[in-house]
Parts: C-alpha cells; structure tokens; sequence
C-alpha cells in the first residue's frame, strides 16, 4: 500500500515544529521542498544515517521536492552538536574521498529519480565577510553561547572555539538559499534547524518547518555513532550485517522495525523476530538472496555449534598489537577494534590497548577465531 501523509510525519518522528498539524495542512495545499544534509565527515554511512535517509524518499514518494545536501562547507566547520570537544579541522582531499562512495551507499534507500543532490559548498565557499555579516546579524550571539553543549563545556573548563559557533548559521544559510518548506534531521540538530527556521523567517519572510526523527541505539545500546564501535555500516558485508542485527538488544527490536522497515514488527518468539527482521534489513543492502545465504552462515555458525578455535597467535602485551600479526598492519587492527569487529572471549571491545593473556580467545569478524598462545 502506497505511504500516507499521516504515516510519513508520524513513524520514526521524534517532534515536528512548529505544529504537525501545520505541516500537514501544508503538504494537503502544495508540493513543499525539503531537504536533508549530511556533513562527510567519513567514508561510510551507518545504519542510523538511513533513519532520515529513508524518511526524505518517503516524502519524494509523495511527490515533494526532496533534496539530499552533501555538506561540503559546512564540514569545514564542524558541526559541534553533542560533541565536548571540537571536531578536527578536515582537509578539501579528505571530504572529496568521504564523499566518493556516498551516493552509492544509499542507492538501496533513496531514488535518485526522485531526489536531487546538492553540495552546500557550492554557495557557502563563494561567500564574502559582508555576506557572513549579513547572516551573523540576524541571530543572537546569547542565543547561541547559550547552547547547551557549549555551556557544558565551560563548566568543565573546556575551551568552546569561535568557529564552532558559526555552524548553525551557515546550515542554517541552506535552508535560506534552497528556500525550502521543511527541514529533516535527528533531535541533535533541533538547534541548528532552528537558527535556519529563524534565518528563513526574516530573510525570505517565510515559514519554514523542522521535522526531527528519534535517534537510534547502536548494537550495545547505546546511540550508533562511529566512535563507538556499535555501528552497523551500509558497507558491511551481508554476513557482517546479519551478525550485528542479530546481535541487537531484543528491547530496540521495536525501534528497529519502525526506523528501518515499513512493516510492523511481527508478533513471535523474540529470536525470530530479530532473524526475520536481520534478513529484511540485510536483504534491503545485498538482496534476498545473499541474505539468505548470511542467514545460513550466522544459523551454522553461531546456533548450530559454537566456533572452533583453531588458529593460534602470539602473545603480545596488548589487543592492537597482537591483532596486527594477522591485519599485517596496525592501521587494520585499529580499524577493526574501532568498528567493534573483534571480541575478546565472547566480549565486544573496542579499547585498542586492551590487555591480553595467554588463553585468551579472539573472535575477527564474523569468520575468523583464534587462541592466543
């Protein structure tokens, strides 16, 4: 059945302001233009990405304008949203490889038929200090040092730089120059869809609305992010991505129904809710049919008899040390730690100093098993 309206501005939505009410009579009247931006801050997207990701196609289905915003200007500011420290100044080469893979990573959830890309640096670059003064001007410089995150942090005694504060103006800016209706993003980015609702008022001397999804746990339980360890990536392998949502807490099972399916969460015992709801996500990315062959691998792997331990490595005085013999490199073995790739017997870890002993039994992957020794 086709999407409804009610459904759009209701499943995986956390709040929308000013009113849902108000969106909805303006979706009933006209086609509205919308717009979601992601900064490429990494190579890979992660499953909690797709959250609004999806949510864009779904109001292209109806046939608004959706816009996916690659954010190349913004990036070069950082956004500082839930973050104590400030984020690391990124080179021009860094987000041209970031940006590299995206568009097919979403490929699976988004049609590009439906949805135009736009890159914010094609106008913020451009921009000139009358044109920053111009925009700075608009907004309370109180509004903005009374951020929470920023508050915190002078209460700890940490340092909030000068460009940190620029970043909701300048994504705000989008919302301006696109001259868009409504805005997407996660309940961290109320704030600087805000500033852009604001900006729009007294710029365009328009309404602009702000619908923010409810935000995703990773595989641990707590929220997805990559400096966690607890994602799940649109680049994993179809057997990587079977194993890690079967490895989800049975409580986020509900959560995941709603933010990644259509469908509603069968009524069963809880492990085949959670294997049907792995091969529905799996097969999203890598088709049924590779699906189904991770749903055989993770079934004899991982129910039918436990992993046999065969392979040995020697004892080095620390995880990333001794996992490097077989990554033949460090860069490799931090990478695999830092995704949450390796348990430490039957343990997730990501502490890349983790201590070891001999005994020890090292799970790489979802394939690889071996005894340190």
């Amino acid at each position: 059945m086709p999407i409804t309206i009610d459904q759009v501005l209701a499943r995986g939505v956390e709040q929308i302001l000013p009113s849902k009410e108000g969106l909805k009579k303006l979706m009933q009247t006209k086609k509205i233009k919308l717009y979601l931006g992601i900064d490429p801050t990494a190579t890979n997207l992660h499953l909690g990405h797709t959250v609004m990701l999806r949510k864009l196609q779904q109001f292209a289905d109806l046939g608004h304008e959706a816009i996916l915003l690659f954010g190349t200007g913004t990036v070069l500011v950082g956004d500082p949203s839930q973050r104590g420290t400030a984020r690391k100044l990124i080179t021009q080469t860094e987000i041209d490889q970031n940006i590299k893979t995206w568009k097919d990573q979403v490929k699976p959830i988004i049609d590009f038929n439906k949805v135009k890309i736009k890159y914010n640096g094609d106008w913020l670059l451009k921009m000139n200090l009358k044109d920053i003064i111009e925009i700075a001007s608009k907004i309370s410089a109180v509004q903005l040092f009374k951020r929470e995150m920023f508050q915190r942090r002078l209460k700890l005694g940490d340092t909030v730089w000068y460009h940190e504060t620029m970043y909701p103006l300048l994504q705000g800016y989008d919302s301006v120059v696109m001259d868009v209706d409504l805005e997407l993003g996660g309940t961290d980015q109320i704030f600087n869809m805000l500033v852009g609702r604001e900006l729009q008022q007294k710029i365009n001397h328009r309404e602009k609305f702000v619908l923010a999804g409810k935000m995703i746990l990773g595989t641990d339980g707590q929220q997805m992010n990559k400096t966690s360890g607890n994602c799940i990536w649109l680049t994993d392998t179809a057997e990587d991505m079977f194993a890690k949502l079967m490895a989800v807490r049975d409580e986020l099972m509900p959560d995941y129904w709603e933010f990644f399916t259509d469908k509603t969460m069968p009524k069963n015992d809880p492990l085949t809710v959670k294997k049907t709801l792995a091969l529905e996500i799996t097969s999203q990315y890598h088709g049924l049919n590779n699906a189904k062959v991770a749903q055989k691998h993770f079934e004899q792997t991982f129910q039918q008899k436990a992993p046999e331990y065969k392979e040995t490595i020697k004892f080095k005085e620390n995880l990333i040390k001794t996992l490097a013999q077989i990554t033949a490199s460090n860069a490799e073995a931090k990478r695999l730690i830092i995704q949450g790739a390796v348990d430490i017997n039957n343990l997730k870890t990501t502490d890349l100093y983790a201590p070891l002993k001999i005994g020890d039994r090292l799970k790489i992957g979802q394939k690889t098993f071996v005894k340190v020794v």
